[in-house]
Formats: C-alpha cells, structure tokens, sequence
C-alpha cells in the first residue's frame, strides 16, 4: 500500500530532523574532544518529550507520532542502524588485538568482567526492582541486563576517544581495546541469551524455538540458548570466514560479481535472519557477520567494509543513536536519585576490579589508575544494552533513561580524565 502524501511528508520530517539533530550535536561534541555518538543522542533527546516535548508538545506530536506508519518506519530504520552497528564492531574486532601486554589483558578482563558482575547479582537483590522490570516480568533476563550494565565496557567510543587523543598506537590503548574486545564478546553473548529468554514470551512465535515448544524460563530453554549462541559464536570464530571466503569466490555468486558491497550486506542480513530463525537475538546475527566477513581476507573485502561503515556513519548509525535519545523522558520516567546510586556502584566496582586486576598483573600506580577510569566507559554497548532490553520488555523505560544515562556519563568522564592525562604529558602507563 502506498504511504499518504502526508504520512510521508511526516516521515521525511522526522527523518530530516533526527539527522540533522544527531549530525549538528555530534559534530559540537567532536569539537569539544568528547565521544560523537553522545552528541548524537543528545540530539535525539532535544526532540523528544524531555526537551521540544515540554516546550511544544504539539510539534512533537506531529513530528513524532506515537501510532501509525511513521512510527514504524522509523523503528526500521532504528533496526537497520543498530545491524550495521552491531556488523560494523563484528569487523573490527580483528584489527583490536595485536601481540603483547597478554598478563595484563587477561588479569583486567577477569578481574574487570567477573567482580563488577558479581556485584551486580548482589547489587539488584538489595533494591526495590518493581519499577525497573518491563512488561515481559522476566527476573532472570533482567538480573543478566542488570549485571551487564555494570560489567560493560565500550570500543567504540573508548576508541574513538583515544584516536582523538592521539593515543590509539600505544601499548595503554592496546591493553584497553583488548580486554574492550573480549568483555564485549561476552556482553553479546549473555545478551543475546537473555533476549532469547524472553522473545517467545514477548509474543514472536517464530523460529526453531518456537517449533520446539521450549518454555521461556526453563532449563531446558536456558540450555538451548547456551548452545545455541555459543555454537554460533564458535562457527564465526572457526570456519565461518573459510566459508565465506569459498562463496564469495564461486563463479556462480552473481551477488558478488555484481557488487561486493551488496554481497556483503547480502551476507549480514542472511546471518541475522539465520540466529533470528535459532532463536537468537537478531543483533548478535549481525555481530558474528561482521566477525566473518572482519576475517575474510582480501579481495577488495576491507574496502566494501569501509564503504558500507562510511555510508551507515552518516545516516543509519547517528539516526539509531538520535532515536535513543528521542526515546528518552528524563521529565517522567527518570530517577535522579536511584540514578545517582547506579552510577556510584557501577563506578566504583569497575574501576576498582580493574585497578586491583592491573597491579596484579604488575601496572605501576598510573597505568593502573587510567585503565581502571578507561574501562568505565559504556558508551556504544552500554546503550545497545539499554535499547534492546528494553525492546524486548526486560526493563522498564525508567530503567531504560538509567543506562543510558550511565552510558553517557562514564562516557564523558573517561574522556575528560584521559585528555587531562595527556595534556598534561603524564604517564598512561
């Protein structure tokens, strides 16, 4: 059916301003030596009911429907960014690890994952959680999200921060992009099997799953999406980029000798479809395309990467973070002071796991004090987290502010601190 001329009209408003929005506040934040992508949300979150809401509820209401096609047009292109993200950081993980520095990577990602984790599980069993739990009601999912946000870390926006510092080639910023790459990998893997806990009771009822008759909740659920994720993750890791380098090559692969940008986008939604269809968490699918297609080699792949990467920067990726922030209503569904009281505990079990994982493995005072404030920002993931479990119905919207809320002030403070350090020409290590 063909959209009206006035829906469309609606839509290409709604879309010109999220862009404009995210493009204009991301840009001031570059300008301002912080994180891109919180502008982006900041921009999203002036048109939403926080900001031009409060101010002209009616403008925002015609811009931004609540019901209709525009709101589910616009959640399209909410997904799509949020795959080409996801497919984006799949890729770039190879690049992430190079030699050395291997005792204190592994000392700060065990101490760093497990012990903020572990105080998560203590942390939400001591707060009234009826308010932050979403309409799905399942505790297990949101005992995982909730302990998640604590343990986070992003590559994203700690890389962007250290590649504006000028920092990205030292042996500091590979100790960070390392333990980031390995806590991210675990981060989507307990996610996808949280959402994957609660997508048949969210009401799809599709996928090999469903076709089984797993309860939500059950053992046998939870097995099943253990294995199921990590069987994924394995085939991503091990054969999947031999695979894919085979079909890319085969003379038949008309995709391929078409485009090798559409074969690759070809490929990623391929995946994606194939975990959604396993039950898994469809942003994960795009996670482990980006691992293969990372991996693959030559031939012109790095360069239909950097080109899809390029064209999602400037449109898909900044409206999916603007949207975020659109989301967001700081005005009803925010509280300060249960804000406040995540933001110290997440804080101090981060920094401080990662600080005492550091002198384990021998950091001097310095080093260890950096990584322990560069690996408290969650930026890029930390919101992943948020807007996905909250999609899915674990958390509630008021939990939902709260995490991205912390993601962008952890965000803020390790870049300010880590620009501190290096204007100041103080030892990162």
């Amino acid at each position: 059916m063909t959209l009206p001329v006035e829906e469309l009209a609606r839509l290409l408003l709604a879309l010109t301003l999220l862009l404009s929005g995210a493009h204009a506040c991301g840009y001031l934040f570059a300008r301002l030596r912080q994180p891109r992508v919180i502008g982006e949300i900041l921009g999203g979150l002036l048109l939403g009911p926080t900001v031009l809401g409060a101010l002209l509820p009616a403008a925002q209401a015609y811009a931004f429907p609540s019901a209709g096609p525009v709101p589910a047009i616009l959640d399209a292109f909410y997904q799509l960014g949020l795959l080409l993200l996801m497919f984006g950081a799949g890729a770039e993980l190879q690049s992430a690890f190079q030699p050395g520095e291997g005792r204190s990577v592994g000392a700060v990602t065990v101490t760093g994952m497990l012990a903020p984790f572990a105080v998560g599980l203590v942390f939400v069993h001591t707060v009234a959680t009826d308010d932050l739990i979403g309409s799905a009601g399942h505790q297990g999912a949101f005992v995982l999200v909730f302990s998640l946000a604590i343990a986070v870390t992003s590559i994203p926006v700690i890389s962007r921060i250290m590649g504006d510092l000028g920092i990205l080639d030292t042996p500091f910023a590979r100790i960070v992009l390392a333990v980031a790459v390995i806590e991210d990998v675990i981060v989507y893997v307990i996610l996808a099997i949280a959402i994957g806990l609660v997508a048949p009771a969210s009401g799809h009822g599709f996928g090999l799953q469903h076709a089984l008759g797993l309860e939500p909740g059950s053992g046998a659920a939870v097995a099943y999406h253990v294995v199921v994720t990590l069987g994924l993750l394995a085939l991503a890791r091990g054969p999947g980029p031999a695979v894919y380098r085979a079909v890319r090559r085969l003379r038949l692969n008309l995709v391929r000798r078409g485009s090798l940008i559409g074969f690759q986008l070809a490929f990623l939604l391929a995946v994606t479809l194939l975990a959604t269809a396993l039950g898994v968490v469809p942003l994960f699918g795009a996670f482990l395309a980006g691992i293969t297609v990372g991996a693959s080699g030559r031939d012109g792949a790095a360069e239909a990467r950097e080109t899809i990467r390029a064209f999602a920067l400037a449109f898909f990726v900044p409206i999916y973070f603007a949207i975020v922030g659109l989301r967001l209503d700081l005005l009803h569904a925010f509280s300060p002071l249960f804000f406040a009281l995540f933001l110290a505990v997440a804080c101090v079990a981060k920094a401080a796991s990662v600080w005492v994982g550091a002198k384990l493995a021998g950091e001097s005072e310095h080093g260890a004090r950096n990584l322990a404030v560069a690996l408290n920002a969650r930026g890029g993931p930390g919101i992943v987290l948020a807007s996905v479990a909250f999609d899915s119905a674990i958390i509630s919207q008021g939990f939902y502010a709260v995490l991205v809320m912390l993601a962008i002030v952890t965000s803020l403070l390790a870049g300010s601190w880590l620009e501190r350090v290096v204007r100041s020409q103080s030892p990162l290590r």
